[in-house]
């Protein structure tokens, strides 16, 4: 047989040895482009601006250092390292209504504080949010009487009302992140001139509403030395 010449056998071996070459370039081909895709995944982030805005407020709510009474207590309390109120970037406490979003109303709301409670609100920076913390301020609690007023929402707009009486840090820490929550679903306009000019707020369902069936399913309660925290590793004692 001349040498030049290919018997059909080695001629069908050669075009699969071909074909197998390709594919594995093809696959190597696809590995680089995944590895490529995955890497530009981890550097870059595609959102329309008004979902970005929203991620960005929602993640910086700066608290106004504010209290009235017993209730603020525990709210100094969730900024110890035992709650740690940062991991939802809400331990940059203003002492400034100037340079705060956010003012929680701890505690008893008499008369004599409500003007200048509305003062330091109006003084806080655009958009402002206001949490109601404990039942003194969300209802006047037990002080049915001229002197307290029956409820902060009186002469402001609360946004979430955090109820007990006192409530616990890691119950202001849910009542934050339902204001997260809230912040993030708002749109608010982006400019005076483009687009429109009103806010868009969701109407989030009451707590009290969703829990209600779990509630009524529970035949075991907690004592007041056991607490649920947040992680299974910190059972014990409060």
């Amino acid at each position: 047989m001349h040498r030049d010449r290919v018997s059909p056998n080695n001629q069908e071996s050669a075009e699969t040895h071909q074909a197998d070459e390709n594919t594995d370039r093809n696959r190597l081909r696809l590995l680089e482009a995944d590895g490529y895709q995955e890497a530009v995944r981890r550097v870059i982030v595609l959102a329309r601006l008004q979902d970005l805005l929203a991620w960005g407020r929602k993640n910086s709510l700066w608290p106004f250092n504010f209290g009235l009474s017993c209730c603020y207590i525990e709210m100094a309390t969730s900024l110890t390292s035992r709650y740690d109120i940062a991991r939802f970037g809400s331990e940059v406490v203003r002492g400034s209504p100037r340079q705060a979003d956010v003012i929680v109303i701890a505690g008893t709301v008499f008369r004599k504080m409500a003007p200048i409670i509305k003062r330091l609100y109006e003084q806080m920076m655009e958009p402002r949010w206001v949490i109601s913390m404990g039942s003194c301020a969300n209802s006047g609690g037990m002080y049915d009487v001229y002197s307290v007023v029956q409820g902060v929402d009186k002469f402001l707009p609360v946004d979430v009302y955090v109820p007990g009486c006192p409530p616990a840090p890691h119950t202001l820490m849910e009542g934050l992140l339902l204001l997260q929550e809230a912040v993030g679903s708002e749109r608010r306009p982006l400019s005076w001139v483009l687009g429109p000019e009103h806010i868009k707020r969701p109407i989030l369902p009451a707590r009290r509403d969703l829990a209600r069936e779990s509630r009524q399913q529970a035949r075991t309660f907690p004592g007041m030395d056991t607490v649920a925290w947040y992680s299974s590793k910190d059972q014990g004692p409060r």
